[in-house]
């Protein structure tokens, strides 16, 4: 027997235009989620650790979707201003943060491999909405974020070495850790870095740094037309020559918009993310910078 509304049309009929309606309606819902571009291709975690009974240490760690390979090299990523990320890992990737837009963040699928993983490394949750420069870089930001890097290795313990990779801020941290850890890591990248220490509103604590006191591999990866008053491009080179320290000069980009000193101009390599990155996985991978210019 069929029944039939009173218009005379079929029960199931309806009923079938009821299932797509709401197969429509799943899709275009907020569970029925979209992987942010700068999340593409990446397996992703939220890992935390305990500092003190009230304060925790939190970062996102990223490899290569679908890949059977166990990463050997962990890029531990110190992003810029205000350094604050508060991530949210939502089905296996970062849906949310402060600091989507940031270099670091937004180009890390790049970066990650079969064979290199990513550590995005939050502040400590007790920091508010700045990652104050002092902390950045004293003896608690190394412990803070080594403690986050030893849960990340107890859970992969493939991982036989650690590269730091600062942008701009974050390059306090960079610098400072393996001063306060001579052994902690195979190498260091600064990227962006601070070179102007004493320009106005910028971060004291770099004012007269030795990097020849770092004794392990280092390299500055810098635009040539970086706008920002705090991060030459000559500052960088001064550096570089003074301690002699490999620096990749970046050059061209498109798209730039915003602060100066903000993620979306050449201080924040906009319109040439991926080829940043490559040369950053040249690095880590081969313990060496094997080009000096990125075009």
């Amino acid at each position: 027997m069929t029944l039939l509304h009173p218009n005379g049309s079929d029960v199931r009929r309806g009923l079938g235009a009821l299932v797509a309606l709401l197969t429509l309606a799943a899709a275009s819902t907020p569970w029925a989620q979209t992987v942010p571009a700068h999340a593409q291709g990446l397996s992703e975690a939220l890992i935390s650790v305990d500092l003190t009974a009230t304060k925790k240490q939190v970062g996102v760690y990223s490899t290569l979707k679908g890949s059977e390979a166990k990463p050997l090299k962990l890029a531990v990523l110190l992003p810029g201003s205000p350094s604050v990320v508060r991530p949210v890992v939502e089905d296996g990737v970062m849906t949310q943060s402060r600091l989507n837009g940031n270099f670091l963040i937004r180009a890390r699928r790049f970066l990650v491999n079969e064979h290199i993983a990513s550590l995005i490394v939050d502040c400590h949750s007790e920091s508010g909405d700045h990652c104050e420069s002092h902390y950045q870089a004293s003896k608690q930001r190394q412990e803070d974020v080594d403690a986050l890097i030893a849960e990340v290795r107890k859970r992969q313990p493939s991982i036989t070495e650690v590269w730091l990779v600062g942008t701009s801020k974050g390059t306090i941290s960079s610098s400072f850790m393996p001063l306060h850890n001579p052994g902690g890591y195979a190498g260091v990248i600064h990227t962006a870095s601070i070179t102007e220490p004493y320009a106005k509103n910028s971060y004291r604590e770099l004012g007269g740094f030795d990097y020849g006191k770092v004794k392990v591999p280092q390299a500055f990866v810098h635009h040539v037309a970086d706008p920002c008053p705090l991060t030459t491009y000559s500052g960088a080179k001064g550096i570089a020559e003074k301690y002699k320290i490999p620096l990749v000069s970046v050059s061209g980009g498109s798209g730039f918009q915003g602060h100066v000193c903000a993620a979306f101009t050449e201080h924040g390599f906009r319109g040439k993310e991926k080829e940043v990155m490559n040369a950053l996985v040249d690095i880590i991978q081969s313990g060496q910078v094997t080009q000096l210019q990125v075009q």
